[in-house]
C-alpha cells in the first residue's frame, strides 16, 4: 500500500464488491512475503469464498495459491501475475504494451543519446516483462548506435530511494550526457528526477513513468517528467470485485484470453493503459477523475496552470 494508487484500487474495489452484496476483508503486508503468506491463512480459516491476491513476489506467492485452493478458496491474481500456480483468474493492465508507451514515446524524442533504465523489482515478474518490452523498440536504435544504454539496473522494492542513488552515479559517470531515463514507474521517476535537479538537469532530460499519480502529473505540467502511464485502475479493481463475486457465486468469469504463468494457461482480463502527456492532462486524468485540476494546480506556479 505504499504507492498512491492502491489505496484507490483497494478503494474502488470495496465499493464495488458492497454495492454487489458481498464482505470484504483485507490486509497489508508492507512488503513482507511470510506476513502476507501469514494473513491469507488467516483470512482462509475465516472462511473467505475468494482471495484476490497482490503479490509482491511472484515466484513466492505460489505458497499462497496452494493454501487457498487446497481449502476450496478461488483465487484472482490482481495487478501481477502469480508465477506456477493454479490461478483462477488474472486481471491487469498489458504491461507489454506500457513498456512499449514508454520507450516509444522517448525515442520519439530522443531518437538519439545516452540512456538511463530503471526497472522495477527483481522480486515482480511484471518488471522484467515491462523492462524487455521497453528494450524491444529500444534495441534496433541500440544495434545502430544511435542510442547507448550507460545504466540499466533493477529496483529494490520500487524504491524512489534506491532510484535516486542509481541515477545520482549514472549522472557521475556521464558527466551529465543524458538524453532521457526510461523510468518504469512515477514512484522511480521521482528519484531519478530529484537527482537530476541537484545537477541542474530536470527539464533538460525527458523521463518516463507509470500510474499517473499525483507528483507525477504535476512533474509533467513542470516540464520535469516528460510523460506517465495512466492505468484507469478504477476499472481494473471494479472489474476484479465483479469477478469476485462471480468466482464466489460458482459461475463463468469474463475472462477472453489467457496467460501462461509456467503451470497453466490463467484466463486473463487485460485493461488498456493511456499515455498522459503535457497536453492531454485535462482529457484523460482529470475528465475520469482520478486526479482533480485543483490538487495538480495548487501547486504550480501561475503561467504552469493548466486551464
Amino acid at each position: 500500500m505504499k504507492g498512491e494508487r492502491w489505496q484507490t484500487d483497494l478503494n474502488s474495489f470495496e465499493a464495488r464488491a458492497k454495492q454487489l452484496g458481498a464482505k470484504v476483508v483485507s490486509a497489508d503486508a508492507a512488503g513482507d512475503d511470510d506476513r502476507q503468506f501469514q494473513q491469507v491463512k488467516d483470512m482462509i480459516k475465516t472462511g473467505i469464498k475468494v482471495l484476490v491476491l497482490l503479490p509482491r513476489d511472484t515466484t513466492n506467492a505460489s505458497r499462497m495459491v496452494d493454501a487457498a485452493k487446497s481449502a476450496n478458496v478461488k483465487v484472482i491474481s490482481y495487478d501481477r501475475l502469480v508465477q506456477n500456480s493454479d490461478v483462477d483468474l488474472y486481471v491487469s493492465f498489458d504491461r507489454i504494451a506500457i513498456g512499449k508507451m514508454q520507450a516509444q514515446y522517448l525515442v520519439k524524442y530522443a531518437p538519439k543519446g545516452n540512456y538511463v533504465l530503471i526497472a522495477g523489482s527483481p522480486n515482480d515478474g511484471g518488471a522484467k516483462v515491462l523492462h524487455d518490452a521497453q528494450m524491444t523498440v529500444l534495441q534496433p536504435y541500440i544495434d545502430r548506435g544511435d542510442i547507448k544504454v550507460i545504466a540499466d539496473a533493477y529496483t529494490k522494492d520500487w524504491l524512489p530511494s534506491e532510484a535516486y542513488l542509481f541515477m545520482l552515479n549514472a549522472i557521475d559517470s556521464a558527466q551529465g550526457n543524458i538524453a532521457a531515463v526510461l523510468a518504469s514507474n512515477d514512484g522511480l521517476a521521482g528519484g531519478a528526477i530529484q537527482a537530476l535537479r541537484e545537477h541542474n538537469l530536470a527539464g533538460k532530460v525527458l523521463v518516463s513513468g507509470q500510474d499517473a499519480d499525483l507528483a507525477a502529473v504535476i512533474c509533467i505540467a513542470q516540464g520535469t517528467q516528460t510523460m506517465t502511464v495512466y492505468k484507469p485502475v478504477v476499472d481494473e479493481a471494479e472489474k476484479a470485485a465483479e469477478e469476485a463475486v462471480r468466482l464466489a457465486k460458482g459461475e463463468k468469469t469474463e475472462a477472453e484470453a489467457t496467460i501462461s504463468n509456467g503451470k497453466r494457461n490463467v484466463p486473463t482480463i487485460m485493461l488498456k493503459p493511456v499515455a498522459v502527456t503535457k497536453g492531454n492532462i485535462k482529457t484523460t486524468v482529470v475528465k475520469d477523475g482520478f486526479q482533480t485540476l485543483k490538487s495538480i494546480n495548487q501547486a504550480l506556479s501561475a503561467d504552469q496552470q493548466i486551464k
